[in-house]
């Protein structure tokens, strides 16, 4: 059926959300925006689905909502009666129709007499997972679109670890959702009658208490906290999202008492009216904080995104401004404190083992090294840290002590089995606390790591690629760089070319290794001097990444690497 038809399938039917009625008749005078909403099913993926507010089967709605909790329905349906009936924990962030979303899905699985356990309000990403592995549900439902803009939401879906759910389960449950042909025939139960028949549990204290009860064992040096912690002038800022009401007590439970939540960004708001987007990469989304820094002379500056998944912070530097840390030099941070404290304890276990993925720095590799702790490499996307951690808890072949990606998510503790946003809240303040007993910031801190272990510097480089045109020239970049390998970028001879997807490894002498990890349209090119570049396409937006990781002599020499290797990937994508 071609897209005209499904539009006209959306026009004509009786019972549309009046809402959306609206908006398609809006709609209808952008032809080129029209087609856009209808012209493919909103993709539904291994991190489920994410995408644009609105009508059509391209959009975020009511309906999309509906068809991908029928396919988790009919997932569950293959499953034993015992494990359908452990049921699906909900929750949702502080975007528009998050809580409507939430209440959809509930709704979804009760007409399949499947339980749901319903947060009673927003409550951020990680606390899902936990909840998740607390209530011991088959899976879990997360309504976010983590950090994109107000114009977004989206529907994650997590095993029953607690994890994103695994690329086998995952693909299953893809293939149950795209079977469903028309998402506006879904029968839901009333949202009435699936709580009268104890289809739809609220939850919401108890596991909160039981969450922040683990959150006390992030702490590792309380005498720390006790002595100079307290004294630790933070500004926290949740961004309008989910972070505050469990942040705030987190920090107050580890003992920190000088900190200030930003009180405007404190309220959650679904159009995140301060900034122009609520992630803590940009810099821009740091403005309030710094200007209550400024006023307080903070030591510090934290901000979350709106599912409280990811972290960023800002450092004093000497001269009394605030530089905006990368999730890199934040993951080396915590990665050196950990180990460092550890050590120091004599409670460094013997297989101790740090997780990061393939697109992020190296710095921490050298850091855990440096220690003889294994560094273990993954596929971007923190399920398969969450695999990991599945796989040392059955075989005892490692102790997990800290996992991270580049894109400023860290988890410490495995009680979440996903980013954790507020464990790194409690634990980046230590660390800050660490460096304060020794009239330091977190900025002489990495300076220390670079003069012992190197001038490490990173970009990511993202390019949008919006609509079908987009779509395909995705497509043909990464066909591009898969069937023309670059030999030399920026007069840098690469030595070793990985194909994640082929699952290939090539090296100077022409010699194919095969690679054990899943496939992922992810190709990695290391050069002669150390330096690295990745490209792949975001699996949940219509961008291309290319990452650029780099080893200097000094900052400048670093900078000047980083420069040239993105004014070669610059001239490949423009061509």
């Amino acid at each position: 059926m071609g897209w005209e038809q499904i539009y006209e399938q959306w026009k004509n039917h009786q019972q549309l959300e009046a809402g959306l009625k609206d908006q398609l008749t809006e709609l209808e005078k952008d032809p080129e925006m029209l087609q856009d909403a209808f012209y493919m099913p909103l993709e539904f993926g291994t991190a489920g689905m994410r995408g644009i507010l609105g009508p059509g089967i391209n959009r975020m709605n009511i309906y999309t909502v509906r068809q991908a909790t029928e396919g988790l329905a009919r997932f569950m349906d293959t499953q034993d009666p015992e494990t359908r009936r452990r049921g699906v924990a909900i929750a949702y962030d502080s975007r528009h129709f998050s809580p409507e979303f939430a209440m959809e899905a509930a709704k979804t699985l009760a007409k399949h007499d499947i339980p749901a356990f319903v947060f009673e309000s927003l409550r951020p990403t990680p606390e899902l997972s936990f909840a998740v592995r607390y209530l011991h549900t088959f899976t879990g439902i997360m309504i976010t679109a983590s950090h994109n803009p107000a114009a977004y939401n989206g529907y994650k879906v997590y095993g029953e670890d607690g994890g994103q759910m695994p690329p086998a389960d995952a693909d299953a449950l893809t293939a149950f959702v795209r079977e469903i042909e028309n998402p506006l025939e879904i029968p839901v139960l009333s949202e009435e009658e699936a709580k009268n028949s104890g289809l739809i549990t609220i939850i919401g204290e108890e596991v909160d208490t039981a969450y922040l009860k683990e959150v006390k064992t992030v702490t590792i040096n309380q005498q720390l906290i006790d002595t100079t912690g307290k004294n630790l002038k933070l500004v926290y800022t949740p961004l309008h999202g989910t972070g505050r009401m469990l942040g705030e007590k987190a920090l107050k439970q580890a003992g920190f008492e000088q900190f200030i939540i930003e009180p405007s960004q404190a309220v959650a708001d679904p159009n995140f009216s301060t900034v122009k987007s609520p992630n803590p990469e940009e810099h821009s989304a740091f403005e309030y904080a710094i200007a209550l820094g400024e006023k307080e002379g903070a030591d510090l500056l934290i901000a979350t995104d709106p599912d409280a998944d990811r972290l960023g912070a800002a450092v004093r530097m000497p001269n009394g401004d605030y530089q905006v840390l990368t999730g890199n030099q934040l993951g080396a941070l915590m990665i050196r404190y950990i180990l460092e404290a550890h050590k120091s304890a004599g409670t460094l276990p013997e297989n101790a083992a740090v997780l990061k993925s393939i697109v992020s720095s190296e710095l921490p590799t050298a850091i855990a090294q440096s220690y003889d702790v294994e560094m273990i490499n993954v596929l971007t996307g923190f399920k398969f840290i969450a695999e990991k951690i599945q796989q040392y808890e059955k075989d005892h072949s490692h102790t997990f002590m800290f996992g991270f990606e580049e894109s400023y998510g860290y988890l410490v503790k495995p009680f979440v089995r996903d980013k954790d946003a507020i464990q790194a809240l409690v634990l980046l303040a230590e660390v800050a606390a660490f460096y304060k007993q020794s009239d330091k910031t977190l900025y002489d801190g990495l300076q220390d790591i670079f003069e012992e272990y190197g001038y490490y510097a990173e970009k990511t480089i993202s390019v949008t690629m919006s609509g079908m045109e987009g779509a395909a020239k995705i497509t043909a970049l990464m066909k591009t760089f898969r069937e023309k390998a670059p030999s030399v970028f920026a007069g840098t001879p690469v030595v070793q070319t990985e194909d994640f997807k082929a699952l290939t490894r090539v090296g100077l002498d022409g010699h194919m290794h095969k690679m054990t990890t899943p496939p992922s349209d992810v190709l990695k090119y290391t050069l002669e001097d150390e330096s690295w570049i990745a490209v792949r396409p975001s699996g949940t937006e219509p961008k291309i990444k290319f990452y650029i990781g780099v080893k200097g002599n000094s900052s400048a020499d670093a900078d000047k690497k980083i420069a040239a290797l993105e004014a070669a990937i610059n001239e490949i994508t423009e061509a």
